[in-house]
């Protein structure tokens, strides 16, 4: 079997892998890092997308050999020293979850987003933006309301609210 090897979320990584192995089961199942969810197995729902090479991947698409040598971030990665991305405490002050399933997906994907249009977005490129990330529970109001806040807490130094 090949070796494979990666960066995953600073920490470098190795593991012999069956060529067909996906990368989101490298994942979960050589590193244990479970944030990063299994939802659909077929791209549709991006609750397993992760930043490969600093850009937002469905990682159920990707298989492990093709990340040899990348820097993969999970959902895990985001925190540093015990704080939360500010993406995450968007999430968690806004409450843009239900039961939390597709959370992480919806997370890095947002994260991308941000860093692709800037700190300042607007509604309707949220929701566009958004496609291609399934959440089962809610109406995406409050993901929405997350991401917009978040985009603005990553900014440096931070963005205020236009009603502010």
């Amino acid at each position: 079997m090949p070796i494979v090897s990666m960066t995953v979320n600073g920490r470098a990584v190795s593991a012999d892998v069956d060529p067909r192995t996906l990368l989101v089961q490298f994942i979960r199942e050589n590193l244990l890092l479970t944030g990063t969810h299994v939802g659909c197995d077929t791209s549709q729902c991006g609750a397993c997308t992760v930043h490969l090479d600093g850009h937002a991947v469905k990682s159920c698409t990707v298989l492990a050999l093709q990340a040899e040598g990348c820097q993969v971030t999970t959902i895990e990665g985001l925190a540093t020293a015990g704080t939360l991305h500010p993406m995450q405490e968007a999430f968690r002050q806004n409450h843009g979850l239900q039961c939390g399933f597709c959370t992480p997906g919806m997370i890095m994907a947002a994260v991308d987003i941000v860093h692709r249009n800037g700190n300042v977005l607007d509604e309707h490129v949220i929701r566009e933006e958004l496609e291609g990330n399934i959440c089962r529970c809610t109406g995406y109001h409050n993901i929405v309301a997350a991401i917009a806040d978040g985009a603005r807490a990553m900014a440096t130094p931070p963005l205020r609210a236009a009603a502010e």
